[in-house]
């Protein structure tokens, strides 16, 4: 209130989900939103693993990776799909 006076009447719901909530209604594991942990293990080029890091899928031609789970990971909007897009515009010109 002291820095957006009647901000906190103007809120008419809420809902607070646990991540036990987050794994049965949007079936994400463990209710992780960032689709693997951000270990040392997984970030950077090893995002979500080696050989898919890319954001090409190395054994299927023409599909690539874009969620929560590619670098840099979930916590950054937007950043794989953007990363991803201009992989594929590198893809188109070839």
């Amino acid at each position: 209130e002291r820095y957006s006076p009647g901000f906190k009447s103007s809120i008419v719901h809420r809902e607070v989900l646990s991540p036990r909530d987050l794994e049965q209604i949007f079936g994400l594991h463990q209710g992780n939103i960032y689709h693997g942990a951000h270990r040392l293990d997984q970030i950077a080029f090893w995002r979500p693993t080696m050989g898919l890091a890319s954001h090409r899928c190395g054994f299927l031609s023409n599909l690539y990776l874009c969620g929560a789970g590619c670098h840099p990971g979930g916590g950054v909007m937007g950043a794989a799909g953007r990363n991803c897009s201009n992989i594929v515009l590198q893809d188109i010109a070839r």
